[in-house]
């Protein structure tokens, strides 16, 4: 008996693990407490304040507030007296401010699927951290090496994903039609650009090696995928340059309710220009700098080289060996994920504040204010919060679970039950398709904000 649970621990200590932290996350809630304590807003039409609820924000110079122009209560009641009265009613443009808890966030939308996909993720992922940490013999066979549970698991999570992902982003009114068409041109694009230049021509520009000439069911696989992200990406990637545009105060409203503190501020600097850096490094021109093109010269050629040669051997001998190079992407790859972690409660909460940047533009922006537009739009954020939980949080799973998968080594991939070209070709093409998603998000996002630079787009 203890023969037989020494050849099958590691299966064993895999199922324990995953049982383990399946029960954590489902018993504390985990899932619903990342969430916690985000503010979110109401607008009603008229809310009685019996229940102890208190305006956050409302028309300056009203009922005590703090005045945020030189009008005191004493000029408005003058001005609502004059000849010039208008029909609008001070109490119905109140705003309400809400701290999420666990009864708010259980009557959100997608909260169950989010629940879910946040479990079987962060099992997946420490079961690969796990294997990474065994010692796994390719001579005791694939139940004994136990590989197959984190590789069962990942591929459990990447199909919850990618049907949660074509959900949301095509859920009605979550998004305008407009970046609805969009997404699906640039999954056509992706598509195509797998068709015709992966692996070949990629090979060429990317510092990819696939091993093997991809043809048939597998190239237009790796195609279908490319495509697919490139299509359920573009909205998330939109909302997260909107959050980070607005929680930068990059629009210059001076309002501390709607844009971020200066550490979180920090934070979302640090994510784009991260995930901007780790796209940029396996292009080949650009990667080529950070490798030392001399660690192989003999101390010989060096002797024999003079003037500019030596100067070109020193800028050469200056940067990464190859091998360090990859590991030094890899952990670039796995930094820009965990940091997109992070960075999900400031832009989910810049997303809840979008609304409530409408609602003062609208008051502000009129004698008389037409405020059923951001009406409207405080009830969709709030009613679309798990499904923009969803957008956020699924691009760097699916970065972590793919470069995850890329860790494993080839024997344990050779006796898994699949027909694969070879173990070397799995493993690269998961890296390949990390990079792309971080590739996917650092364009569309750059080109989002850049846009909003030259005001072809705002937020409103």
């Amino acid at each position: 008996m203890l023969e037989l649970v020494l050849l099958y621990k590691n299966p064993l200590l895999h199922a324990s693990l995953s049982i383990i932290l399946a029960i954590i996350l489902a018993f504390f809630r985990i899932p619903i407490l990342f969430l916690y304590g985000l503010q979110t807003y109401i607008h009603p039409d008229s809310q009685p304040q019996t229940n102890g609820l208190k305006a956050a924000i409302r028309r300056p110079g009203v009922d005590g507030y703090q005045s945020l122009s030189s009008k005191t209560t004493t000029d408005l009641r003058k001005r609502n007296k004059s000849k010039d009265k208008v029909d609008f009613d001070e109490s119905n443009a109140q705003i309400f401010r809400l701290r999420l808890d666990q009864s708010h966030l259980q009557s959100r939308l997608y909260i169950d699927q989010y629940c879910v996909a946040f479990t079987v993720s962060f099992v997946a992922l420490f079961s690969l951290l796990l294997h990474h940490f065994l010692d796994s013999q390719e001579n005791n066979g694939l139940l004994a090496n136990g590989v197959f549970v984190p590789i069962l698991l990942s591929i459990l999570s990447l199909y919850s994903w990618g049907t949660l992902l074509a959900k949301v982003a095509f859920e009605r009114s979550a998004s305008r039609r407009s970046e609805k068409q969009l997404s699906v041109v640039f999954g056509v694009l992706g598509l195509f650009l797998g068709l015709l230049l992966v692996p070949e021509v990629a090979s060429l520009v990317l510092d990819f090696d696939f091993g093997v000439s991809v043809d048939g069911f597998w190239r237009v696989f790796i195609s279908a995928l490319m495509g697919c992200l490139a299509s359920f990406l573009f909205i998330p990637a939109t909302r997260s340059a909107r959050s980070f545009w607005l929680g930068t105060d990059q629009i210059r409203c001076n309002l501390s309710m709607i844009t971020c503190g200066s550490f979180n501020r920090m934070i979302l600097y640090a994510n784009q220009i991260l995930l901007i850096f780790v796209a940029l490094i396996w292009i080949t021109p650009l990667a080529e700098v950070f490798v030392n093109k001399n660690y192989n010269n003999s101390k010989g050629d060096s002797a024999t080289t003079s003037g500019v040669g030596n100067a070109d051997k020193l800028v050469g001998n200056l940067g990464f060996l190859p091998s360090d190079f990859g590991n030094f992407r890899r952990w670039c790859l796995l930094a820009s994920s965990l940091l997109q972690i992070v960075a999900l409660r400031p832009n989910l909460q810049m997303y809840l504040n979008e609304a409530l940047l409408s609602w003062y533009q609208r008051l502000h922006g009129s004698k008389v204010p037409d405020l059923d537009y951001s009406r409207a739009k405080m009830f969709l954020h709030n009613h679309y919060l798990c499904l923009v939980v969803l957008q956020f949080l699924g691009p760097p799973v699916l970065v972590l679970i793919f470069l995850g998968l890329s860790q494993i080594d080839g024997p344990s991939f050779g006796n898994f039950p699949l027909v694969l070209p070879t173990s070397a070709f799995v493993k690269e093409v998961a890296l390949f398709l990390a990079w792309w998603v971080t590739f996917l998000w650092a364009i569309f996002s750059s080109v989002i904000l850049l846009l909003h630079r030259h005001c072809i787009l705002y937020v409103s």
